[in-house]
């Protein structure tokens, strides 16, 4: 996370009590605003396909999946973002139309779609694209079972669309679960992005999900990794949140970006209008911190791109 240390004197005296902890708050967020106005990034390379899984609901999952992507388009980067979870969010707050009649990620992998056919670029951002869900996905599972390569459909459509569409990132929305779909999205992938919210319960289940992790690795997708794990739904104000914070650290220290997600309400009002919450309110806390984490995310990515290239 970028932080400014403030003096005593850059503050305003207590005459006016403005010395307190929202003015600390205030000026720390400003602080931070203005650090990533000077940020450059270059992306460079192929493209890097991560996949957003958690099977535990309510982490943050979509949230984190469309705002990074909104983030890293906003950085420079092409973003495209499948949404593999049934429930249509990620399509809904990237502002993309995803009715029953929409070409969507179910023609892809029943019907054998091009995914050039189904993308629709999202009205926040010339860089952000979107492959949507539909209600036909929810039959996906049991439809797939009986697919020739079940496991690798999604792969192949994604290999076959960046070998013409130049793409930085392809961000995947798995559903909270561990069936098909998911595993579609892991052999897809190369990186497995991981939000964990600071609240009890939050390593709950994920001893199962590293576990899938491994099987894919094993049989599926030897590429496959864990590289990132975002805190999310951090409340500083709990010692809780700060607990499993430390938690995570000491277990994942390598994995788990500095930036944190706060608690916001921003966040949680910007999908009822279809928008990530840089595009509803970009100066606020959650947005800064999206942008934050996004920075991160790329440059661990042009950090390992250089090591591969020495």
């Amino acid at each position: 996370m970028f932080h400014v240390k403030l003096s005593d004197n850059a503050l305003p005296n207590n005459n006016f009590g403005m010395d307190t902890p929202l003015a600390r708050e205030l000026a720390d967020l400003s602080s931070r605003r203005r650090a990533l106005q000077d940020v450059k990034v270059e992306f460079e390379g192929d493209p890097r396909v991560l996949t957003v899984s958690n099977q535990k609901g309510g982490v943050g999952k979509t949230t984190t999946a469309v705002n990074l992507a909104s983030a890293l388009a906003g950085l420079g980067a092409k973003v495209l973002v499948v949404d593999l979870d049934p429930q249509g969010n990620a399509s809904t707050a990237l502002g993309v139309a995803h009715s029953a009649e929409t070409p969507s990620v179910y023609d892809v992998l029943i019907d054998d779609v091009p995914v050039a056919d189904i993308v629709q670029q999202s009205p926040e951002s010339p860089n952000l694209y979107c492959a949507p869900s539909t209600i036909h996905l929810a039959g996906a599972e049991i439809e797939l079972v009986s697919q020739v390569a079940r496991e690798f459909r999604l792969r192949r459509a994604l290999e076959e669309y960046l070998r013409d569409t130049a793409m930085d990132f392809v961000i995947i929305d798995c559903p909270p679960s561990l069936g098909l779909l998911t595993i579609n999205a892991f052999t897809a992938a190369s990186e497995v992005l991981i939000p964990i919210q600071c609240e009890y319960y939050a390593l709950e289940g994920l001893s199962q999900l590293l576990g899938s992790i491994q099987m894919i690795q094993k049989h599926l997708n030897p590429e496959l990794h864990l590289s990132t794990i975002l805190l999310t739904m951090y409340d500083g104000r709990t010692r809780l949140a700060q607990q499993v914070a430390d938690e995570v650290r000491t277990h994942f220290s390598e994995q788990v970006l500095e930036s944190v997600i706060p608690r916001s309400v921003r966040v949680s009002e910007a999908p009822s209008f279809g928008q990530t919450v840089l595009a509803y309110d970009p100066t606020s806390a959650g947005a800064v911190a999206y942008r934050e984490a996004a920075v991160e995310i790329a440059r661990r990515g042009s950090r390992i791109a250089q090591k591969k290239e020495k």
